[in-house]
């Protein structure tokens, strides 16, 4: 690395300190909760927008900086125009948020969000508390959109099943910067469960050694999520929809031509940094899901209740609510061509079963246009819910006391009546199961230099190339 490229590197990292407080790398310990002296955060709290209220006695322009960004919309608009976001896709892990939001919402940054009527631009409904807790002890438990108490709340309602209320005051004076922690509190743990979805980001990343990600290490660089994902005005850059390294790419700290050798230097023109330098993911002793097969869900044991099969590591393998899982680890990415767009399907489109699983996103590229790069991907495939009549992908409703909840009644025509309602789509009554598969990119987990691919790993007929087009391995 220059001189040039190392001094940039530094002060972007001290840069996102300074803005973000990253934590010093040898000490990993957290500054005094000095909020503890504001006289607004010196009250017994009830509920979350309480506390918000309290915060923007300082913090002025925080809720509506936070309205303008994704956490608080989930919503997208990406470069080919779709309107993406997690209020609006269709996917193959729970198919969709439109019926389940008071389930899904204990990851949104607000308080309340149960339906289409949340009140978007209410101040008091953001929860500064989901980014900037340091306790470890603010939960925010599926079933209350979002919404947390000081008292403990039975959920849902007549189950006999209480939460635990949450000290409000203690979390609030207790609050700081953002950190790895308060990140993947649910960025770690999207799509039911810890590292099912991405594959390269799970709890192994709040304190990892080197071989996870050399750049997280926590006795070494010790980066925090915001030094590479640097905000202003509290809008995070980055994103699953749209284009990779759009604020902070590589290249910002090592430049284009980092290595000694010109010939690995000049594939930077057709192949991101991540294909050689993340050999595989799930590398830290979480397994991620990469198969989940709804249609064997609703299987009941011997004495007629629903049930859970797990591996010997404990893991899900089957659940009645669910269906099957299949889970990897040390998993070895696929390849794709990518020009920063992620195509999508959305709710309603018409899909084609005759050219084999359809596809729930896509990446848009190709060798031939000259600015899309080979990167790693995680590929998802599934077996879900579709409306063979319409022919487009079921919208489930399966998160819910009532009578039409998959998760409480297992009964597949309910909970897709009501999910194809929810978002304004024909349902023809009939429900039966198609092959899905959805591709993540792959960022994070950057192994040390000493552990990237070697040039035999793709320059082989049978290497990790041979089904990229375009490619000739030899």
């Amino acid at each position: 690395m220059s001189l040039r490229h190392l001094a940039a590197c530094l002060l972007a990292a001290v840069v996102a300190a300074g803005a973000h407080g990253a934590e010093p790398p040898s000490s990993g310990a957290k500054p005094p909760g000095l909020h503890s002296r504001f006289k607004a955060l010196q009250q017994d709290f009830q509920s979350g927008p309480e506390v918000t209220k309290a915060c923007l006695t300082c913090h002025k322009a925080a809720s509506r900086q936070i309205h303008q960004t994704q956490h608080w919309k989930w919503e997208y608009v990406n470069p080919a125009g779709q309107v993406l976001g997690k209020r609006h896709v269709v996917n193959n892990f729970c198919t969709s948020t439109a019926t389940n939001l008071a389930g899904c919402a204990s990851c949104h940054v607000g308080y309340g969000m149960k339906d289409e009527k949340f009140d978007f631009a209410s101040e008091a409904n953001v929860d500064c508390l989901a980014c900037h807790d340091t306790t470890g002890k603010y939960v925010k438990a599926s079933g209350l959109a979002g919404n947390v108490f000081a008292k403990d709340v039975e959920v849902p309602p007549g189950s006999g099943k209480f939460v635990k209320g949450v000290n409000l005051r203690a979390v609030a004076q207790g609050v700081g910067r953002t950190s790895r922690a308060s990140c993947g509190s649910c960025h770690f743990f999207g799509g039911g469960g810890d590292g099912v979805k991405h594959g390269d980001i799970d709890s192994s990343l709040e304190s990892p050694d080197a071989a996870v990600d050399v750049h997280m290490d926590a006795k070494g660089l010790n980066f925090r999520c915001t030094t590479c994902h640097r905000t202003l005005n509290h809008e995070v850059p980055g994103t699953r929809y749209g284009p990779m390294n759009a604020t902070f790419g590589c290249d910002t700290c090592h430049g284009t031509a980092p290595h000694a050798d010109k010939d690995i230097n000049r594939h930077d023109k057709f192949m991101a940094c991540q294909t050689c330098h993340i050999p595989s993911f799930a590398r830290g002793g979480v397994p991620t899901k990469m198969v989940w097969d709804w249609s064997t869900a609703g299987q009941r044991g011997p004495d007629g209740k629903p049930f859970v099969k797990r591996d010997a590591n404990g893991y899900e393998v089957y659940n009645t609510i669910k269906g099957n899982f299949e889970f990897g680890e040390n998993v070895v990415p696929a390849y794709a061509w990518f020009n920063g767009t992620i195509r999508h399907q959305t709710p309603g489109e018409r899909i084609d079963t005759g050219k084999g699983p359809v596809k729930i996103n896509w990446f848009e590229g190709s060798p031939k246009d000259g600015k899309s790069k080979i990167w790693p991907i995680k590929v998802f495939r599934a077996r879900q819910a579709w409306d063979p009549v319409n022919r487009t992908l079921a919208i489930t409703h399966l998160a819910g006391n009532d009578d039409t909840a998959y998760w409480k009644n297992l009964d597949w025509t309910k909970a897709v009546a009501t999910g194809m309602a929810a978002v304004k789509q024909p349902f023809s009554g009939q429900v039966g199961f198609v092959d899905t598969v959805s591709m993540w990119p792959i960022t994070h987990m950057v192994a040390p230099k000493s552990k990237a691919l070697a040039c035999e790993a793709c320059h082989d007929k049978n290497g990790r190339m041979k089904d990229v087009p375009g490619v000739d391995p030899e």
